[in-house]
């Protein structure tokens, strides 16, 4: 049985990751070289660049700022944003990337998918949907015009696959930065119908969030930003508690087993004994 992943979800708005809340407001963070540089260093299982302002401002993915951040990255890359041919799709490989998301293209052009599937194979591609609960259910939103699609998001799910998508990334517009926890009803209804691995996104606040993803529903990989970006030790401390409850990744030396957490599931600090002890011990410089 294939292990659940943990995902980083990198949003890049004018070449600056943001923190986004509600696909409204952007808060700038640091540069993607530097976020990536952290997450590989903590043990992510892969991450998830999506560059929101390509598509809005007309323009082509930045090849050069994409080749920089996968110097730095060691796990599999998915690189999203301006992709609307196969040639920019080859060059994105060339840079590093492992597989490329589509999703304004993915609804305005439906060739896109099968062209890329049957190029690159259907591993590489994955369909980025973002999901607005509505009085009609959950909807197919369109994050350029910020408005809701008159498509269901089990129905887009069904066909995008069908067209050759090898993984869905399903985004909660609504629990965006809102840290209330995944949307288990939205992911349930993308997991029932879709025959390819699911990822959700969008209102992860702690550990716990993760375990009851994983454990309620089929997702293949939970993914989280703005998480990630504020809480210290943040990937390898919550793959430390998701691995207590499910067998997943943790390939680093800092296991966190003898450690005690807040309500919040934070690290709480070790007695002035233990630090002063640990002085002492070495622990050889890690190679991931």
């Amino acid at each position: 049985m294939l292990k659940k992943r943990v995902a980083a979800s990198l949003v890049v708005k004018d070449g600056i990751v943001v923190q986004s809340i509600g696909f409204k407001k952007y808060l700038p963070v640091g540069k993607p070289t530097i976020a990536i540089e952290f997450l590989n260093k903590w043990g992510i299982d892969e991450i998830i660049l999506v560059d929101i302002s390509a598509t809005k401002n007309h323009q082509e993915p930045d090849f050069l700022m994409i080749k920089n951040a996968a110097l730095k990255c060691h796990v599999p890359l998915t690189i999203g944003g301006g992709i609307k041919t196969i040639d920019q799709i080859r060059e994105l490989m060339h840079c590093g990337a492992d597989k490329i998301s589509l999703n304004q293209s993915a609804l305005l052009n439906r060739k896109l998918i099968s062209g890329a599937a049957n190029v690159f194979g259907d591993q590489c591609v994955v369909i980025s949907i973002d999901a607005l609960k509505t009085d009609k259910g959950y909807q197919v939103f369109d994050y350029v015009n910020q408005k809701a699609l008159d498509l269901s998001i089990v129905e887009f799910t069904k066909e995008v696959q069908d067209l050759g998508a090898g993984e869905i990334l399903i985004n909660s517009v609504n629990r965006d930065g809102s840290y209330l926890g995944y949307d288990l009803d939205l992911i349930d209804s993308v997991c029932e119908v879709a025959n390819v691995p699911v990822i959700c996104c969008g209102g992860a606040k702690n550990a716990n969030d993760f375990i009851k993803v994983f454990n309620e529903t089929n997702v293949s990989a939970a993914c989280a930003a703005n998480f990630f970006h504020f809480t210290e030790h943040s990937v390898n401390i919550t793959k430390s508690i998701i691995k207590r409850n499910l067998d997943i990744r943790l390939e680093t030396f800092a296991d966190y087993n003898d450690s005690e957490y807040d309500g919040q599931l934070r690290l709480n600090k070790k007695t002035e004994e233990v630090l002063e002890n640990m002085l002492f011990i070495r622990i050889e410089k890690e190679v991931i």
